[in-house]
């Protein structure tokens, strides 16, 4: 398995990937699928900061960070997304993106990194924990997804 940087050519896949999860799951409380267009200006934007995983020459997921709230007091605080294949989930694609992810943040002079976690996506707080992320706070029914309220979990890690 190798990890890289993004490059706006992945855009197709990774948008395709984002908006399988976007109509097909709670994980995110989006129902606006990504545009290829999008997820290019987003990969270039954060060029530093996007990475994409391949195993056996294909892709098998995608991950970045950016910032977690506008303003000069939260600069070294920044939210991550990490979005792994179905068919490559348990397989450690997740935890090579992670540990670029951090290494990228700590480069940049990052301190903590956040993620929220829909309530319903269980998995993903359990890969968080075993990463050392820990809850900190759980915002009840703040999103509204498919008829349901959906509480948003946020999870932390000092980096």
């Amino acid at each position: 398995m190798k990890v890289r940087a993004a490059i706006p050519e992945d855009a197709a896949v990774v948008a395709a990937l984002w908006n399988v999860m976007i109509r097909e799951t709670l994980s995110t409380f989006t129902t606006v699928e990504k545009s290829c267009a999008e997820v290019q200006a987003l990969i270039e934007t954060r060029a530093a900061t996007s990475f994409v995983a391949e195993k056996a020459g294909q892709f098998a997921g995608f991950a970045t960070f950016g910032p977690f709230r506008s303003g000069p007091g939260y600069i070294a605080t920044v939210e991550h997304t990490v979005l792994v294949d179905a068919r490559q989930q348990g397989a450690g694609v997740g935890r090579m993106l992670m540990a670029e992810l951090e290494a990228a943040a700590r480069q940049l002079g990052c301190h903590v990194m956040v993620a929220g976690i829909s309530n319903t996506n269980t998995g993903a707080q359990k890969f968080h924990r075993r990463l050392g992320f820990t809850e900190v706070g759980r915002m009840p029914q703040v999103g509204q997804k498919a008829g349901q309220w959906l509480d948003l979990v946020l999870m932390q890690k000092i980096l």
